[in-house]
């Protein structure tokens, strides 16, 4: 079972530093959500007013009070500028809970390898403290640069899993099981991204 408490608020890689949101984040969760480019493969997710902003805070925060994990800030270790965000919830896929990767970085980071060493982080954390539940991405056909960053976190094309999603058809990457790890059944079957925040 998922143990509800958080095993950490905070992840950090060789160049960056993730942590839970904090109300101060708000502005900057506005200003990347309404940004077009950052939007541009998913209009749905797009921002228009500040409190908009307020209210995705208040539900990424309600997510982590719940389960004890979510979408963390992402920001270099020399720099308290938010760089975007990445992380995981909950949702059903084919009648199946799974974990949702989610990544999304001011357009400003683009191009700098973030969003790929982020959600490597994210996906590492997850296969060791929520085990139970299959980690998926859900990206836009269309959206190359978010295709390269779930391969390199670690997930595969699962073209059976595809799924229509609120701006079109998403094709789903997933995980496969870590070495050593005795649930199969807690896996998506695997043939042969990223969506609402």
């Amino acid at each position: 079972m998922t143990d509800p408490r958080p095993a950490t608020e905070e992840l950090r890689t060789v160049r960056l530093s993730l942590r839970r949101p904090v109300e101060a984040d708000i502005d900057a969760i506005f200003a990347i959500h309404s940004d077009p480019g950052t939007c541009l493969h998913n209009p749905s997710d797009a921002l228009v007013r500040p409190e908009e902003a307020a209210a995705l805070y208040q539900r990424w925060n309600d997510q982590w009070q719940s389960c004890g994990y979510g979408y963390w800030v992402v920001r270099r270790h020399d720099s308290a500028r938010q760089l975007g965000f990445c992380g995981i919830k909950p949702v059903d896929l084919h009648g199946m809970r799974t974990l949702n990767l989610f990544y999304r970085f001011a357009t400003s980071a683009w191009g700098r390898g973030y969003a790929a060493e982020s959600a490597t982080a994210v996906t590492t954390w997850a296969s060791r403290h929520v085990p139970d539940l299959p980690l998926i991405a859900r990206v836009r056909p269309a959206n190359a640069a978010s295709r390269r960053v779930a391969v390199a976190a670690g997930l595969t094309r699962a073209e059976h899993l595809d799924a229509p999603g609120y701006d079109g058809l998403d094709w789903i990457y997933a995980a496969t099981p870590t070495a050593g790890h005795t649930d199969r059944h807690a896996y998506l079957p695997a043939s042969h991204h990223h969506r609402r925040p």
